[in-house]
């Protein structure tokens, strides 16, 4: 049996829990590919780091929930439509609310920024389209035509046009100069999910509910290819950056396509479900997808994608070759003239003044409820190091998020190059865990993604490797190798596995029993499952009361009174948890946490369950990064004059800690020996807790 390493096309970068209730809308930023804003029922818009587990910032400010979401072009600002037909502008960099726009009658449900960066379009479910001026506060002009709710926005690059996608089947093209519309085209047979320009040529894509892509021409009005080999509902396309083919997304498959004549280059099957957004970045596709509050990152590595080429049969028809082509495969067609100045914006607003005072536009002033609702809303930062990182320019010359980033390393996949055939008696199989290139532990072996879930308990920087199975039922259909897979020396029981701790698959089949007793009965195999049932409940009832009991105490909002239950409850799950929601939100933390915590850290980074050993390394790195240089400078202060109760009892609070912080040291340097993820992430430790052997 000979065994090769590949590198694996697609994976699963990370899935976090995004919001307290279900996520409503996403959008990456287009320019770097590693900015994620979503939106929830809980009516706040969080910002993320692509492969980042925490929060950056979260804005609040709306009233219902956030329907949808949009980037500016520099990533430096972005706006939020909600239900209730209102939108919020922030600033990311200031961190502040600069604009609420009020107008629409029913919810917003597309959203787009013009590329000069002073207009945007909304579009609504009352199915009218609004350009909004966001420096004057006020909504210059409204278009009507679609009689269905608006999904989808897009200015062409240029900044003269607007594309609109509805529910019902039509793409409509608009010429903001004018006012008017130009063309509207009707082949979709179902809804029209999204729309989007080539970058360079008078080219515009669309995807349907109707399973097809379609592509129109912009010079003389009509389509010149359309797909036929979708296998679900169109999500989201993305025209490659050098607009040499065309990506199209749908439930748990991306499409490369290429037109005139009309072709499917690659079909690549990804276990996204039902993909929302993609952004290109490195030669690397980033995907994302959402299921209740749950949002999930992918990457698709590009450099192993057919983007040119032969066609892929059986997929796609292809229609007669047209007119001479250009080296990309596309007819020669004109491009876009990007004006150097906001030249258009300004002829667009000179064009405007007349139609504000047409039945078809609207003009606004800010009014004292617009600026109470400014003053309502806020930008509260809860990851101020990736904040700073991010949205802080270092000079007035650099543009955030950084332009240049290293590509995410693809896990490597191993594949057998000979079956072994099945043997009678109990299976045991091989999980051979799979190894980054910057020797980390990812998963098994997997056809599809081999990075598995996180569970949403723990907040992790890097998907959590899968436990070793001792024990695996044969399929008759795929045979599997039999031996054993030996325990790590540490005998941490890792945070995701394929079968419980303590039960013996083997036990409920009828080939581990002896020939003579015959097959095991459907009420013996009850029996066998049912086993510790009992006693599970138990448990669980208990943790839930105990939760129930620590959430009693924090909505009374004295956090250190609940931390202390929870610690008294002797039950380190509850630690875990309690600890978890903290790590959200570091701006909880206090000195006086720090007292109680620290000995259940210590409790924690010597567990045996990955998921407490990962809880606490985060935690203590949280404190130790926020409450060294206060510990460090109140025992290094020489003694006050007189009496001073405040600063007495800070400095007895500050040498408790650093006694705990000392014990920690000697944990943590003992585990960094260790070889992999936990010894990298207890080097990372053992780094910032240097500054205590001084």
């Amino acid at each position: 049996m000979a065994l090769t390493n590949t590198t694996i096309t697609s994976w699963k970068l990370q899935e976090i829990v995004a919001h307290s209730s279900n996520v409503s809308s996403l959008v990456l930023g287009k320019a770097s590919g590693r900015l994620l804003a979503t939106g929830g029922e809980d009516c706040r818009v969080n910002i993320w780091a692509v492969s980042k587990p925490n929060c950056i910032m979260s804005l609040t400010g709306h009233t219902s929930p956030v329907e949808c979401i949009q980037f500016n072009s520099s990533e430096e600002r972005v706006v939020a439509g909600s239900q209730s037909g209102s939108l919020r502008l922030w600033d990311l960099e200031a961190a502040k609310i600069l604009r609420t726009l009020m107008g629409h009658k029913a919810s917003v449900c597309s959203l787009d920024f013009h590329p000069m960066g002073e207009y945007l379009a909304s579009g609504s479910v009352d199915s009218n389209i609004k350009l909004w001026d966001v420096r004057r506060k006020g909504c210059v002009f409204r278009y009507k035509g679609h009689t269905q709710p608006v999904h989808c926005l897009a200015f062409s690059p240029d900044g003269k046009w607007l594309a609109s996608a509805s529910d019902d089947s039509t793409v409509k093209l608009w010429d903001l100069i004018a006012g008017k519309m130009i063309t509207e085209f009707t082949s979709h047979t179902s809804a029209v999910n999204v729309v989007q320009f080539h970058p360079n040529e008078y080219l515009l894509a669309s995807g349907s509910a109707d399973r097809t892509v379609k592509l129109w021409d912009l010079e003389k009005f009509n389509m010149i290819g359309s797909s036929e080999g979708e296998t679900g509902v169109v999500r989201s396309i993305l025209f490659n950056p050098d607009g040499s083919c065309l990506y199209s997304g749908s439930e748990n498959t991306l499409r490369v396509y290429g037109w005139e004549p009309d072709r499917c280059f690659d079909v690549v099957h990804v276990g996204w479900g039902k993909v929302s957004d993609l952004a290109i970045s490195n030669n690397q596709m980033i995907a994302v997808s959402y299921s209740q509050n749950n949002v999930s990152w992918y990457v698709v590595d590009l450099s192993r994608v057919k983007k040119s080429g032969s066609v892929i049969q059986g997929l796609i028809q292809d229609k007669p070759i047209p007119t001479p082509t250009s080296a990309l495969g596309t007819t020669l067609r004109r491009n876009y003239e990007r004006p150097t100045t906001s030249c258009t914006g300004q002829e667009m607003k000179q064009s405007s003044e007349a139609d504000r005072r047409s039945p078809e536009g609207e003009r606004r002033s800010p009014s004292s409820e617009d600026e109470k609702e400014d003053k309502e809303s806020s930008a509260e930062i809860t990851n101020p190091e990736d904040y700073k990182e991010i949205f802080q320019p270092h000079s007035v010359i650099s543009r955030t998020p950084p332009k240049r980033t290293e590509p995410f390393p693809a896990p490597l996949e191993h594949s057998f190059s000979e079956s072994v055939l099945e043997k009678p008696g109990p299976a045991v199989k091989i999980v051979t865990p799979v190894i980054d290139r910057a020797g980390q532990l990812k998963g098994p072996i997997t056809s599809s993604t081999p990075v598995q879930r996180v569970e949403p308990t723990v907040i992790a920087a890097v998907p959590r490797p899968v436990a070793v199975v001792t024990t695996s039922v044969t399929s008759p259909s795929r045979p599997v190798v039999t031996t054993t897979k030996p325990k790590p020396s540490t005998g941490i029981i890792l945070s995701t596995r394929n079968e419980p701790i303590g039960l013996n698959a083997g036990d409920f089949l009828s080939h581990v029993r002896n020939a003579k007793a015959g097959a095991m009965g459907d009420e013996e195999a009850l029996a066998q499952i049912r086993k510790g049932h009992d006693t599970m409940c138990v448990m669980l009832t208990s943790r839930y009361k105990n939760l129930d009991t620590v959430r009693s105490v924090w909505a009374s909002g004295d956090v250190k009174t609940s931390l202390d239950s929870a610690v008294s409850m002797n039950d380190l799950s509850i630690v875990v948890d309690v600890l978890n929601i903290l790590n959200l939100k570091p701006s909880l933390w206090k000195l006086d946490l720090c007292t109680s915590i620290l000995p259940q850290i210590e409790d924690l980074l010597q567990s045996k369950y990955e998921s407490y050993v990962q809880t606490g390394c985060i935690s203590l790195k949280l404190i130790v990064k926020r409450f060294w240089p206060l510990i460090s400078d109140t025992l290094a202060a020489p003694p006050s004059v007189g009496v001073d109760i405040t600063r007495e009892e800070r400095h007895q609070k500050c040498k408790a800690c650093y006694k705990q912080l000392k014990n920690l040291s000697n944990v943590v340097k003992n585990r960094a020996e260790q070889v992999g993820r936990h010894g990298s992430t207890f080097k990372e430790l053992q780094l910032l807790m240097a500054p205590l052997d001084y």
